[in-house]
């Protein structure tokens, strides 16, 4: 599947149904009684959200949405019946904004949560109501953004072939895609860590994989920046450092890059509950490096790992479980 996380709509709202005018008369009675009913209701168009949508590619390429317009009036006073309402579902984590005003409209975070965007128009009077009958209304058109934010608890960010991807799939149950080259995760993958059967205090969380970030990546290079929205709504950051260096670089300039790309990216990723990783472990230079690193950041809390050979997963996933509950 594509992951697609904007996309633009124009929707409108059904226009109300005609109303009618009638006259009744029968033999006994002198003069007409109006009798005409009420045109029904437009319909509305609805946004919810939905856990079984992933991405926004169905919006991507149908842009169109239109509500039913309300039926028409007929004699006897009987009304028009009510058009049927435009239901679009969206992921839950999407961000509806409406296109002229640039302002947002609802931030829908919650599944089954919806909204109506665009609300249908009544329909006419009939003369059974008033002595003439009134127009019936037209339906609202506006143009919405949609933005899909991931929400996960734990993101995991850091430059390519950090061994992310390794990573996620060893500790949950998305299967992303690996590989020996850069920029393997082309889109955010989410994950399911599961809390073991015998663990009554662990806790199931979700896990979101980002794709690499390289340097200048709030400048618009790469794929991180893109994708770095999606770490807005985790609780926890891992910051996933090759601490072998496997690609030629140094973990600890890694690190320091990975700090200034969040922080000139956004405020509110950088405040962010922080841990760090230091991945490939296994390899005979990584004893080295992280050696290094600690003497330099004396501070940051640091769980090395091995994503090959799922060395060191109890404990970072226990105290991620410990931080979440």
């Amino acid at each position: 599947m594509t992951f697609v996380d904007e996309a633009r709509i124009r929707v409108k709202s059904g226009d109300g149904g005609q109303g009618c005018e009638s006259y009744y008369r029968d033999r006994w009675m002198r003069y007409p009684r109006p009798d005409g009913g009420n045109g029904g209701k437009g319909g509305d168009v609805v946004i919810i959200t939905d856990r079984g949508v992933q991405t926004l590619l169905d919006l991507k390429y149908k842009q169109h949405y239109r509500a039913a317009k309300g039926g028409n009036a007929s004699s006897k006073g009987k009304s028009g019946k009510e058009g049927a309402d435009c239901v679009i579902r969206v992921p839950v984590g999407t961000i509806l904004r409406d296109h002229a005003t640039g302002l947002v409209i609802r931030d829908l975070v919650e599944d089954k949560q919806s909204v109506v965007v665009a609300r249908g128009a009544p329909g006419g009077l009939g003369n059974e109501a008033r002595k003439t009958i009134t127009q019936p209304g037209v339906g609202e058109e506006r143009v919405l953004d949609l933005e899909l934010k991931l929400i996960a608890d734990v993101g995991i960010i850091g430059f390519p072939n950090a061994g992310k991807s390794t990573f996620i799939t060893g500790i949950s149950n998305a299967k992303s895609k690996v590989a020996s080259y850069p920029f393997t995760t082309k889109q955010p993958i989410l994950g399911i860590v599961r809390a073991a059967e015998d663990d009554s205090k662990g806790k199931d969380f979700t896990v979101a994989d980002l794709p690499g970030i390289i340097e200048g990546a709030h400048q618009g290079k790469g794929l991180g920046d893109r994708f770095l929205r999606h770490a807005e709504r985790t609780k926890i950051l891992l910051h996933m450092i090759d601490m072998a260096g496997t690609e030629g670089r140094d973990p600890l300039d890694d690190y320091a890059k990975l700090e200034h790309e969040l922080r000139e990216y956004s405020d509110q990723l950088i405040a962010k509950y922080k841990i760090v990783v230091a991945n490939k472990i296994d390899l005979p230079q990584a004893a080295e490096h992280l050696k290094r690193f600690k003497k330099k950041y004396k501070k940051e809390k640091v769980f090395a790992i091995s994503s090959l050979n799922k060395e060191g997963f109890e404990p970072l996933i226990k105290r991620l479980q410990e931080i979440l509950c």
